[in-house]
């Protein structure tokens, strides 16, 4: 009798995965025997699995064999990659969700019905928003698996009902944001600012460059949509990178992202929170009321007010008026009286 496999437990009896010194995947039959014979199955896991289920010569077929995990595991490598580097990150943590529900047992790819995924949602129900996220991963792996020709059956999300989002309603005052920024040290002001300023996401802001700021304007590339931004540099906005420049120079070695921190060192996402949470604390202001995110939405709101909904369109980067509309529509929408 052989020794039991240690590793790619997901793997059927007999199926064994070698991988080559360039980082391919290659899949093979153990065809047994002294010494051992290997049969090539291929390096797509799917019709490796076709010809794995002839060379069995039992009743199931090869998409019996299809787990999620299977598919799952190739949408790391296919689709994952190309994602922008802050949806890599929360689609692994995802993923970690689903494993838990899917995979423990191994769930077969087409015996997933719609009754599972409302499981599902109810399962994590204490935290329905990220269900929805989680289910709305599930559904686009499902979906590639079709591609792949994984499975032939219709989407199990499609017709499930997920939990009700009601969305963040904040807006943030100039006194909120002013008594925070009171309590903040010299990085995270900076770091506010910068925020408010120029309007964007957390992550777009802490990897902003001093390369960026040339011919006048910030340049901006957004993480999320890859939308590509120019900034002006001018009044209040101005006066900031001219001062982030002087403290900046202080510094040995130097870095050249703007947001640093006292020693010179470029503030990363761990850093700004544990910062930000602890200013607010200091403020006695509840987390629910003020985010640093909601700087972004703070921006756009009052760009809206000073200027127009399209200037705010323009300076958050949205594809669309509509979109911008539920940033302004936090603070309400600014009409005159009947006379």
């Amino acid at each position: 009798m052989g020794r039991r496999p240690t590793k790619n437990l997901h793997l059927p009896p007999r199926m064994r995965l070698k991988q080559t010194s360039r980082g391919k995947t290659y899949y093979y039959y153990d065809m047994g025997g002294k010494p051992r014979r290997w049969k090539a199955l291929g390096g797509d896991f799917v019709e490796a699995l076709r010809v794995y289920a002839d060379l069995e010569q039992g009743n199931r077929t090869a998409r019996a064999l299809v787990t999620f995990r299977h598919v799952a595991e190739r949408y790391l490598t296919d689709v994952l990659p190309s994602k922008a580097a802050e949806t890599r990150r929360t689609n692994l943590v995802q993923l970690e969700k689903l494993y838990m529900f899917f995979d423990s047992p191994p769930a077969p790819l087409d015996e997933i019905k719609p009754i599972h995924i409302r499981k599902y949602l109810d399962w994590r129900k204490a935290s329905p928003v990220s269900a929805n996220r989680e289910i709305a991963l599930f559904s686009h792996i499902f979906n590639k698996a079709r591609e792949w020709g994984a499975t032939d059956r219709p989407n199990p999300c499609v017709g499930v009902r997920k939990h009700r989002e009601t969305g963040r309603d904040v807006y943030v005052g100039d006194g909120l944001y002013k008594a925070v920024w009171e309590k903040a040290d010299l990085p995270l002001r900076e770091a506010m600012d910068l925020a408010y300023l120029t309007g964007q996401r957390p992550a777009d802001v802490l990897k902003m460059d001093e390369r960026d700021v040339r011919d006048g304007v910030v340049w901006v590339r957004q993480n999320k949509t890859g939308a590509r931004l120019r900034i002006e540099v001018v009044g209040e906005l101005e006066s900031l990178l001219r001062q982030l420049g002087l403290r900046k120079a202080t510094h040995n070695p130097r870095s050249t992202r703007l947001v640093v921190d006292e020693h010179g060192r470029p503030l990363g996402r761990a850093a700004l929170r544990f910062r930000f949470d602890r200013a607010r604390e200091a403020a006695g202001i509840e987390k629910d009321t003020f985010q640093f995110r909601d700087l972004r939405a703070k921006a756009g709101t009052d760009k809206e007010s000073t200027d127009s909904i399209r200037e705010a369109q323009a300076l958050l980067g949205h594809g669309s008026v509509a979109m911008t509309e539920h940033y302004v529509r936090k603070r309400g929408a600014r009409v005159k009286p009947t006379r």
